[in-house]
């Protein structure tokens, strides 16, 4: 089976401006902290050897430009490849580019640094077009934020998975996100 998502909510990969109004004025990220970038880290690697290659993608804003590259460094310095960074602005008339972009080269996981709104209509994409694998992508904690799975579609984002600015971690489950606090 492929990514390909052909349930109602993805067949126009696009967000309605009415439907990101509803949900209110969302946060633009705020800077990544040690204790954040340690737990990403974390969840990528000790019970995952089998990843060595991430693809990195993150929101043109400063603080998730930073966090892209703190990732993309300290990830580097433990032995890893990342295959690519790519970007994306906060809206666009198209996904398309940035989507195949983040899967061309078949990573091992993705890590995603970005702002909901942004990053929502690129999960839809990335559903409807590619063979990406939320339960395999791993974000700062600028998505931890409820209103993710409402505009992507549950289905979009299940298995998605983070650190919170504490060093906790958090996880998308169907409409929810369920937390937990640092070890």
């Amino acid at each position: 089976m492929t990514g390909r998502d052909e349930r109602p909510e993805s067949r126009s990969p696009l967000i309605t401006a009415a439907d990101l109004a509803a949900h209110g004025v969302l946060p633009s990220p705020a800077p990544h902290t040690g204790r954040e970038l340690d737990a990403l880290l974390g969840l990528l690697t000790p019970h995952r050897p089998g990843i060595t290659t991430v693809a990195v993608g993150h929101s043109r804003d400063d603080s998730c430009r930073r966090a892209a590259e703190a990732f993309t460094a300290a990830w580097e310095n433990r032995g890893g490849t990342v295959l690519a960074t790519v970007d994306w602005p906060e809206t666009a008339a198209s996904w398309l580019r940035p989507a195949t972009r983040l899967t061309a080269g078949e990573p091992d996981a993705w890590v995603i640094a970005a702002a909901v709104p942004g990053f929502a209509q690129l999960a839809r994409r990335l559903r409807h077009s590619t063979d990406w694998d939320p339960a395999r992508t791993y974000a700062f904690a600028s998505l931890q934020d409820s209103r993710l799975p409402a505009l992507a579609g549950p289905r979009a984002v299940h298995g998605l998975r983070g650190a919170t600015g504490d060093g906790g971690t958090w996880q998308v489950r169907h409409r929810w996100i369920v937390s937990r606090p640092p070890a």
